[in-house]
């Protein structure tokens, strides 16, 4: 069969896990000095996370100059030298923020700047790579393989960095950060070295584009008139909204409504997280190795279940009834929408003008990190707003959990109306 092996999908997935280990350190570890070890306010970090995804607006231009190019490879490795430089820079900021505070904040937001353009100029060329090189039915496999190994990137991150910095100093930060950073660069060279060019094109019949370079601005024009791209898009957009829109307010929940400690809460992530693991795997066993199921399905099937936990979960605090299942089941049937999307991604990216899936990557990208950036400001927003309105604190949180659950349900309207790639189920070869 035709596309990359299975080991040259782990390799690239090592891509994930090496650009996880990085923005763990930028979106947890920095937060967390920032706000307890220099006691600045809490929205100082959120505000230089949420600049980080205002930067990967500009995705589709990464993607379209990969397209342009024509080899994904220099964008991967370009963008991880990017991403580790804006880390290290990331923790000197904080250092500086220390002594001299507008010096280093100037420092941090040129680094969470370079964080944002090496996520999205790395993780777009990527997935545009694994678009074009995967086969059809091992995509679903493909994007949840690539998932966990970025969810593998935060654990391992997170688990060996809270070792290495006790006892806590700035110039132990400054040591592990730039050693994550060099460890995930060289990690990259590794993973990517020699499969493009040994990967054969696995896409349809899709006519070539001219042989002249072309504008940026007219290929995005032409991938958003295409009519699957561009409902794609959307649909993207509003489940990712939904995706992101209790990030900020499960555990705050928890702690108001249960009266869980800081540990227990933290406790309720992992929860969450095993949930979302289990429900990867699924699709990933059940589409691509059982072949049960469309992506339409497990899309649709994912937004649907994400709705009722969301429902299980409101009514868990209006009731007194326990929290863990059903925050196992938001995570669980999160994790199924959330592969289905991707590997529906990586699928559509090959639909239509050839030397496009960049850019297509890149819009649907874009759509990604602006909702993401958006949704947990709004799920807390909505929290913050409707918890002054109303006293009982179960009634506040639950009024913010339907809609973000009313987001679920459009979202799962949205992907009735796309196109999404067919299963493939062809004869197994022998020794495959």
């Amino acid at each position: 069969m035709g596309g990359l092996s299975w080991l040259s999908i782990f390799r690239l997935g090592l891509v994930q896990t090496a650009l996880g280990a990085i923005v763990v350190l930028a979106t947890s570890t920095l937060n967390r000095v920032m706000v307890v070890e220099l006691a600045l306010p809490a929205m100082l970090p959120g505000a230089l996370v949420g600049f980080h995804y205002a930067v990967q607006m500009l995705r589709p231009r990464w993607g379209f100059g990969s397209d342009a190019g024509g080899r994904r490879t220099p964008w991967i490795l370009g963008g991880m030298a990017a991403l580790a430089l804006g880390g290290f820079l990331g923790a000197l900021g904080t250092v500086w923020m220390g002594s001299a505070f507008w010096p280093g904040l100037a420092l941090s937001l040129a680094a969470f700047a370079l964080i944002g353009v090496g996520v999205g100029a790395s993780g777009t060329s990527l997935l545009a790579l694994l678009a074009t090189t995967v086969a059809p039915r091992r995509r679903a496999a493909s994007a949840t393989i690539v998932w966990l190994m970025m969810i593998a990137g935060f654990v391992v991150t997170a688990t060996s960095a809270g070792a290495l910095l006790d006892p806590f100093s700035n110039e132990r930060l400054l040591a592990v950060v730039g050693g994550i950073a060099v460890v995930a660069v060289l990690l990259s060279i590794v993973a990517v070295w020699g499969i493009e060019a040994r990967a054969p094109r696995i896409v349809g019949e899709a006519p070539a584009v001219p042989a002249e370079k072309p504008d940026f601005m007219a290929v995005l024009r032409e991938v958003w008139a295409e009519d699957k791209a561009r409902r794609f898009t959307i649909f993207v957009f509003v489940s990712m909204l939904a995706y992101s829109w209790q990030d900020l307010i499960l555990e705050p929940y928890a702690g108001h409504v249960f009266g869980m400690t800081p540990g227990e809460s933290t406790a309720l992530a992992g929860v969450q997280h095993s949930g979302t693991f289990l429900g990867m795997l699924l699709v990933g066993v059940g589409a691509s190795g059982l072949r049960i199921g469309s992506m339409r399905f497990w899309t649709v099937a994912g937004c649907l279940g994400s709705a009722a936990s969301l429902g299980w979960i409101t009514l868990a605090g209006l009731n007194g009834l326990a929290i863990e299942p059903a925050v196992f089941a938001l995570g669980f049937t999160n994790g199924t929408f959330a592969v289905a999307a991707i590997a529906s991604m990586m699928g559509l990216a090959s639909e239509g003008t050839a030397r496009r899936e960049g850019t297509r990557m890149g819009l649907w990208g874009a759509a990604q990190a602006i909702a993401f950036g958006l949704g947990g400001f709004a799920g807390a927003l909505g929290a913050d707003v409707a918890r002054a309105l109303i006293a009982e604190p179960a009634a506040a949180y639950g009024i913010v959990f339907l809609a973000e659950a009313g987001l679920f349900l459009v979202s799962a309207a949205l992907a009735l109306r796309i196109a999404l790639p067919a299963p493939v189920r062809p004869a197994l070869v022998p020794g495959e």
